[in-house]
């Protein structure tokens, strides 16, 4: 069977619901609606070169999607990534192998020496980045929690000097979440490290992303000072998922992240959302054993893959 590759057509609403249904199909344990894709699209970094591409049959239906585009926040230059996505019912056709072979193209024009890709830790999928030349290398865990059944372990009492407020209470200046992201994620374990040293694009790609909800997103502060946090993003309907969970380094081992994201779990049970989702390297044994007193249960793993373009 022909498959075809293009570019999603954002304005076209039919477009876009098929790229959520695919990537709800193959990775459900991610939060996918269609105003977050959009504006994806529309507020990604010029640097960042980022691209949607859709996998669709001759007869124009839609059966796989890929996000590509450039590392532009690592230290280290020439680095990219592509995530492909094709619909289980439809696999075998041939649009995983399309999607990647376009975007790896497109990433070498634009100037990128290493491409990095996530896989379910499945043989399929294995075997899959394998035949393309790509190497494994570390893995992270999906975790899922029931919210509508299963019983949350209480909010711990807040430390002398400690309070917790919701991110909608920094609309005015979110400059001091900024800086506490900004400061997690240069210790987030990853292949691909990042720096998050402008603010302005931290604003339109990660504060103004129509799935974080800063009502769910719950701050720890000591003394008035930002120490820990729990972002929160969601469907605005039943699924809730943990964009990132961190401590400023001043605060660590003082269980503040523990705290921020039960306030937030609970708040989300309150406001009706059934299930929750989180994921985690599976070597940051200290966040694993959070989630894990929650009561998550992993629900798949995934690895990332690397591969030299040109090779």
């Amino acid at each position: 069977m022909t498959v075809l590759v293009r570019d999603l057509r954002p304005d076209d609403p039919a477009d876009v619901e098929a790229v959520v249904r695919v990537r709800r199909a193959a990775l459900p344990f991610m939060i996918a609606t269609a105003e977050g894709i959009r504006f994806d699209l529309a507020g990604a970094n010029p640097a960042q070169r980022y691209r949607v591409l859709v996998a669709e049959t001759a007869d124009g239906e839609v059966i796989g999607t890929a996000q590509a585009g450039i590392a532009y926040e690592s230290p280290e230059p020439g680095r990219s990534f592509v995530n492909p996505y094709v619909d289980p019912a439809r696999r075998g056709l041939g649009a995983g192998g399309a999607l990647v072979r376009t975007a790896e193209a497109y990433l070498a024009a634009e100037g990128a020496t290493d491409v990095y890709a996530w896989v379910l830790d499945e043989p399929v999928n294995r075997a899959f980045a394998e035949r393309r030349g790509y190497r494994r290398s570390r893995s992270a865990h999906f975790l899922r929690l029931d919210l509508a059944a299963r019983a949350l372990p209480p909010v711990p009492e807040l430390p002398a000097g400690v309070e917790l407020r919701p991110a909608s209470a920094f609309a005015a200046d979110p400059r001091p979440l900024f800086a506490a992201d900004a400061e997690a994620t240069a210790d987030e374990p990853s292949d691909v490290g990042a720096e998050l040293t402008d603010y302005e694009d931290w604003l339109r790609h990660t504060w103004n992303d129509p799935t974080l909800d800063r009502e769910l997103t719950m701050v720890a502060l000591v003394d008035g000072e930002v120490a820990a946090f729990s972002a929160a993003r969601t469907d605005g309907a039943t699924r809730y998922g943990s964009a990132m969970t961190g401590t400023v380094r001043a605060h660590r081992g003082r269980g503040l992240a523990k705290l921020a994201k039960a306030a937030s779990l609970h708040r989300a049970r309150a406001a009706g959302y059934t299930e929750a989702f989180t994921g985690n390297d599976s070597g940051n044994d200290p966040m694993l054993a959070i989630n894990r007193w929650f009561g998550y249960e992993i629900c798949a793993t995934e690895t990332r893959c690397t591969k030299k373009l040109g090779e």
